[in-house]
C-alpha cells in the first residue's frame, strides 16, 4: 500500500520543480544575466529516490536515502533538451551522477527515472564527481570526471588519490567505461576536460597537474596535453597554458571548467580560480581564450573575476564558492551552469557576441597596484571627456 503522505508530497514536489525562473533584475553587469531561483537543489530529486513509498515498511514516511546537495554539473544539448549530468551527494557523503533535462535550460529540470550507473571497473574507486561532457567530432559524447580512491600508501585516513576517469556514450543512458587517463609527469589529476576537436590528429585534454589530492604543489595551472588513443589515454607531456599567478584569483590553484566554446575569434574557456583568504579558500570563475588552430596558445586574458558568489550563493556546505564544469551554446545564446557553495545549481545566460566582447576587450591584469590604478584612471579620463 502506498503511504497517504506520498500524494501530498508529490503535489508539493511538482509545484517546486515546475516554477518559472526569471532574470534577476537587481543584478546587472552587461556581461550575463543571473536568475532569481537556483535551477536545482536537493529538493529537486524525485521522491522515489529518497523515500520508501510503502506504508508497511515506512509507516512514518521517513527519508530512507537522503540527499545532501546537488552541484558541479556537466552540460550538453541533446535531442532538443538541455541536459545536465549532475553531481548528486547523498547523506552518506558519496557522490553519483544523474541526468536532469529541461526544455529551455533555465527551469523545469526533471530527472530521468534512475541515476547513472557507471560500469564498476575500478574496485579501488570510492567516489566519483564533477563530470565534464564533450561532444567530440569522433561522434561520441565523452564524460571526464574525478575518480577518487584511498591512498593506501599513506596512513592518514583522509589521504586520497584523484584520477581522471573517462566514459563515453551516445545517449547519456548507456555508458562505456574506458581506462583512466595517465599523465606520466603528474601523480594526480583533477578538473580534466576533453577538447571537442582533434588537434594534429590527436585527442587533446586540459589537465590540472597535482602533487597530492589537495595541493597543486609543483603544478603550475591548467595544462594541455595530447594522446593518440582515447581508449588507452596516455599523455607524455603537459604544457601549462593558464598559469597560477601570485596575488591573483588563481594564486592557490586553478582548473578547467566547462568544455571550451568555439567562436569566430577563438576558443573561450570558463574556468575556476582559487585564492586563500582569512576565511578559507575562495572559488570564482574566470575566462580566457585560446587560438582556434592551436588551443594550447592563449590569445586573450581578461583581468579578474568573471562570476563570483553573491547573496545566498555565498553560504552552503563549502561557503564562498562558485564552480562550473558545464556550459551550452545554442543558436548564439550561452547557458553557463554553476554551483554555489557545493550545495545547489544555478544558470547564467549570455550570448556568444557578449562573451567575445568581454573576453577580447576587457583589459588584461597588469599585476601591480600602481599599474592597476593607472589603468583605471585611463578609463575614468576617457569617460569624463565623453561627458563634457
Amino acid at each position: 500500500m502506498i503511504h497517504e503522505m506520498y500524494s501530498k508530497k508529490l503535489k508539493e514536489y511538482e509545484k517546486f520543480i515546475s516554477r518559472k525562473n526569471k532574470i534577476d533584475k537587481t543584478f546587472y553587469n552587461g556581461v550575463y544575466n543571473r536568475y532569481v531561483n537556483p535551477i536545482l537543489t536537493r529538493d529537486s530529486l524525485p521522491l522515489t529516490w529518497r523515500y520508501d513509498l510503502c506504508k508497511e515498511t515506512n509507516p512514518f514516511f521517513m527519508e530512507r536515502l537522503g540527499i545532501n546537495a546537488i552541484m558541479n554539473s556537466g552540460a550538453i544539448y541533446l535531442n532538443g533538451k538541455y541536459c545536465l549530468v549532475c553531481r548528486v551527494e547523498g547523506n552518506d557523503r558519496k557522490s553519483f551522477f544523474a541526468v536532469a533535462e529541461s526544455p529551455n535550460g533555465i527551469d523545469n529540470f526533471r530527472f530521468r527515472d534512475y541515476p547513472v550507473q557507471l560500469p564498476d571497473t575500478c574496485p579501488e574507486e570510492t567516489n566519483v564527481y564533477d563530470m565534464r561532457l564533450t561532444q567530440h567530432e569522433d561522434g561520441w559524447i565523452y564524460g571526464v570526471f574525478c575518480s577518487e580512491s584511498k591512498d593506501t600508501s599513506n596512513p592518514d585516513l583522509g589521504a586520497a588519490v584523484a584520477a581522471a576517469g573517462i566514459v563515453r556514450t551516445k545517449d547519456l543512458e548507456t555508458w562505456e567505461r574506458l581506462p583512466n587517463l595517465i599523465t606520466k609527469k603528474s601523480p594526480q589529476q583533477r578538473n580534466v576536460c576533453l577538447h571537442p576537436e582533434f588537434v594534429d590528429g590527436k585527442y587533446a585534454f586540459y589537465t590540472r597537474p597535482m602533487d597530492d589530492f589537495i595541493n597543486t604543489g609543483s603544478g603550475g595551472g591548467v595544462g594541455f596535453g595530447l594522446c593518440d588513443d582515447i581508449t588507452n589515454a596516455v599523455i607524455d607531456e603537459e604544457k601549462i597554458i593558464s598559469k597560477r599567478v601570485y596575488h591573483t584569483i588563481t594564486e592557490a590553484k586553478n582548473g578547467a571548467g566547462a568544455t571550451p566554446i568555439k567562436t569566430e575569434k577563438g576558443w573561450i574557456h570558463i574556468s575556476h580560480g582559487v585564492r586563500n583568504t582569512a576565511d578559507g579558500l575562495r572559488y570564482v570563475l574566470y575566462v580566457y581564450a585560446t587560438d582556434l588552430k592551436d588551443p594550447s596558445k592563449v590569445i586573450a586574458e581578461p583581468s579578474g573575476v568573471f562570476l563570483v558568489p553573491l547573496g545566498k550563493e555565498r553560504t552552503g556546505d563549502v561557503s564562498n564558492v562558485v564552480f562550473s564544469n558545464g556550459a551550452i551554446e545554442k543558436d548564439g545564446k550561452v547557458f553557463i551552469y554553476y554551483a554555489s557553495s557545493d550545495t545547489r545549481m544555478h544558470v547564467a545566460t549570455t550570448t556568444v557576441e557578449q562573451l567575445i566582447d568581454y573576453t577580447f576587450n576587457t583589459p588584461r591584469d597588469p599585476h601591480r597596484s600602481p599599474d592597476c590604478v593607472k589603468q583605471r584612471c585611463e578609463l575614468i579620463k576617457k569617460n569624463l571627456e565623453l561627458l563634457k
